[in-house]
């Protein structure tokens, strides 16, 4: 898995990196927004990729 493809999500509201994914850089231009799990806030909220 090449490393170029990794993201990290953070969650919105605590501001933990919670969750690794890759995407594809060459057909995803925008960041990617998700709802998660975030095991500190213990609920569901929305995750944006950082750096």
């Amino acid at each position: 898995m090449p490393q170029d493809n990794l993201i990290k999500l953070q969650c919105t509201i605590c501001k933990h990196i919670n969750y690794h994914s890759t995407r594809n850089k060459k057909k995803l231009k925008n960041k990617i927004e998700l709802k998660k799990y975030c095991r500190w806030d213990k609920k569901h909220t929305l995750h944006k990729e950082v750096k």
